[in-house]
């Protein structure tokens, strides 16, 4: 019995071998088709990108060009050392920084979305926002301290005031930017998230109510202004009898209409957000929060052309700058004006 086993295994075992061989050789012959393989495949990941969010990094991506323009103006141009043009500067750079947080932000929500990073790019979103609408409102206190005290503006004092005033700004808004790395986020608990996740509703809620502040200091500003530039042409009418009321007002005329230009556009771009901010939640359709935020957003790109491409010396810089390549320092500031405003 064991040897008949033994045969029959050894007859097995032979028949497994040239049924192999016979396997082999068809398979190199061609002439079969050859035994499924296991090999693995790798499909590619399809990543669904929100249209909106391709609009904000397009924005921010013009914001940053824009505002770097503004910046090398007047950093290359040495008669551009005047406080209200360190004012400008400062916004341009601020909206610079806003610009390239968006990008930031798209970047890190397609392909590095972590906790911690997701933070840091909120944290620099806040920050650049914040320090556009606290160099706004520099700005206007500079204007209004040119009219009220115009025959000490132009002092050291001034310089060290404006100095001064850019610190706090920075200050604050990098504060305010850390928040939420500091705790002020809802990471933990998304029931607690804003419109603007990671910020929570309480963090989004002081920031809406910080920007209503400094928009009524901003208004409150502008009237001042309003009356000393009235007041200062009613002076001018009384000393020159022979000007006519109507050209003696005209200039103000033309300075009141360019406040409201400046605090309509910065009221329709900020203040719908603001409003939302406050009242809104993660629950309520993303498509409100790009709708609000959209304009905001955008009046970083509307700050170089209302304070920087309209001032008659970016504009003669601009122009120097264009045509030679380079901006000459012999040419002289022009005397700033209450029309100016």
């Amino acid at each position: 019995m064991l040897c008949d086993d033994s045969l029959s295994a050894a007859a097995m075992s032979n028949q497994f071998k040239n049924t192999s061989s016979s396997t082999w050789d068809v398979q190199e012959g061609g002439n079969s088709t050859p035994p499924p393989s296991f090999q693995f495949e790798l499909e590619p990941v399809v990543i669904s990108v929100n249209p909106w969010d391709i609009v904000l990094c397009v924005t921010g991506t013009l914001m940053s060009c824009e505002n770097a323009i503004v910046l090398a103006l007047i950093i290359y141009t040495p008669t551009l050392k005047a406080p209200m043009f360190v004012l400008i500067g400062s916004l341009a750079f601020a909206d610079l920084l806003a610009g390239l947080g968006l990008i930031v932000n798209f970047t890190i929500t397609y392909i590095f979305d972590t906790g911690f990073v997701t933070l840091l790019s909120a944290g620099l979103l806040i920050t650049a926002f914040s320090a556009s609408v606290l160099n706004i409102l520099a700005i206007t206190v500079d204007r209004y301290l040119s009219l009220y005290n115009a025959l000490t503006y132009h002092t050291e004092r001034t310089v060290i005031f404006t100095f001064v005033t850019l610190v706090l700004i920075w200050v604050t808004s990098i504060t305010l930017g850390a928040l939420p790395i500091m705790g002020w986020n809802c990471l933990e608990d998304e029931t607690t998230c804003s419109i603007c996740a990671p910020i929570d509703k309480n963090h989004a809620a002081a920031l809406a109510v910080t920007f209503l502040f400094v928009f009524a200091l901003i208004l409150q500003l502008y009237l001042q202004i309003c009356k000393i530039a009235f007041r200062h042409a009613q002076q001018i009418a009384v000393q020159q009898k022979f000007m006519t009321t109507s050209h003696s007002s005209s200039p103000t005329t033309k300075g009141v209409s360019t406040l409201s230009i400046i605090l309509g556009t910065f009221a329709l771009c900020w203040i719908p957000f603001a409003m939302y901010s406050l009242v809104a939640d993660i629950g309520y359709p993303p498509i409100y929060t790009y709708v609000t935020a959209l304009p905001a957003i955008c009046h970083s790109m509307i700050n170089p052309i209302i304070y920087a491409f309209r001032n008659p010396d970016i504009q003669k810089s601009m122009r120097i700058a264009c045509c030679c390549g380079c901006a000459p320092s012999n040419f002289s500031l022009r005397p700033r004006t209450p029309s100016d405003v």
